[in-house]
């Protein structure tokens, strides 16, 4: 394998189903899992970080709704939980061991984050999903994946998206738009390409973990990523 650790980032739509906009889709959670055991059956160690854009986007209720930026960004934090619970769900009746791990103590529902303990569970072959963002306001699930990277000494950030990489502009309006297969960090900073936010890609460069953008909901996809096989877009030092 490539990559015998990893946190996987996955964003809340994608647990939605086609043409839905809010909710959880059972059917999506199971077809995710079902990726992830095909990654989880070579060895390979993995955390996700979830996010929580399927049912409510802090961000967005604080510029539209007038909600207080912090107050919204601990409701968006709460639905991370939230998915993560579905996710769990799906996993374990999929047949994958899994733990949830939240950054906000929540008894009863997910075990305090705890590194040690996240590294032990993942050695032994468990799957640990991170729910509750940073557990501060202000940061984005996207800086949450890199700091649970960092801590659990994953080898790569692996971003599921719906799309097969990072484009020079949006695909679907743009029929000109370039794919790339590898870019620097400097240059989505530089560009300001939507690959994760400042932060995260900071976060990385200064540690050189690799970000891989590649298109999750493809069978196969994900056990040819942590294979190694060209796929996607990376993002490198």
């Amino acid at each position: 394998m490539k990559y015998k650790r990893i946190i996987l980032k996955l964003s809340g739509e994608a647990l939605l189903s086609q043409g839905v906009k809010k909710g959880i889709c059972l059917d999506a959670a199971a077809k995710i899992s079902s990726e992830i055991k095909t990654a989880l059956d070579l060895g390979v160690q993995i955390g996700i970080v979830i996010g929580g854009g399927n049912i409510f986007r802090g961000a967005v209720a604080a510029a539209e709704g007038g909600i207080c930026q912090a107050q919204a960004d601990r409701m968006g934090m709460l639905a991370t939980v939230i998915n993560g619970i579905g996710l769990q769900e799906a996993m374990l009746q999929n047949g994958i061991d899994t733990v949830l791990m939240s950054a906000l103590s929540i008894q009863g529902i997910a075990h305090p984050f705890d590194r040690r303990s996240a590294i032990r569970d993942m050695q032994e072959g468990r799957v640990l999903i991170f729910c509750g963002g940073t557990g501060s306001p202000f940061f984005s699930t996207d800086t949450a994946a890199s700091l649970r990277a960092l801590e659990v000494d994953a080898e790569a950030i692996l971003k599921g998206t719906k799309v097969d990489g990072v484009y020079s502009a949006d695909p679907k309006k743009d029929p000109q738009a370039k794919r790339f297969d590898k870019l620097s960090y400097i240059d989505v900073l530089k560009n300001q390409l939507k690959v994760m936010d400042s932060t995260a890609v900071s976060m990385c460069m200064d540690h050189n973990i690799p970000i891989v953008v590649f298109d999750v909901f493809k069978a196969g996809n994900m056990k040819k990523v942590v294979s190694g096989e060209k796929l996607g877009t990376v993002v490198y030092g």
